[in-house]
């Protein structure tokens, strides 16, 4: 359920089609993401999921798997 809600986002950010977007799909690298995108998609991904990423956490964020878990990770506290 992460990563298709995450996938719907990332799609909406970034203009692209969902099955376009991969777990192993790399944010800014594969995806085009700059780091306004990235902002964004962690705003979205905090207000669908009504949690808050750190900084810190943000910044681990590389991968599209990177931040499931980061949801995952916040979702089960």
């Amino acid at each position: 359920m992460e990563f298709e809600k995450l996938q719907e986002i990332i799609a909406d950010v970034l203009n692209l089609d969902v099955k376009d977007i991969h777990m192993d799909s790399k944010i800014m690298d594969d995806l085009g993401a700059d780091s306004l995108d990235v902002f964004q998609i962690i705003m979205g991904i905090e207000e669908a999921f009504d949690l808050e990423i750190g900084n810190d956490e943000a910044e681990n964020i590389v991968t599209v798997g990177d931040a499931v878990e980061q949801i995952r990770n916040a979702t089960s506290n």
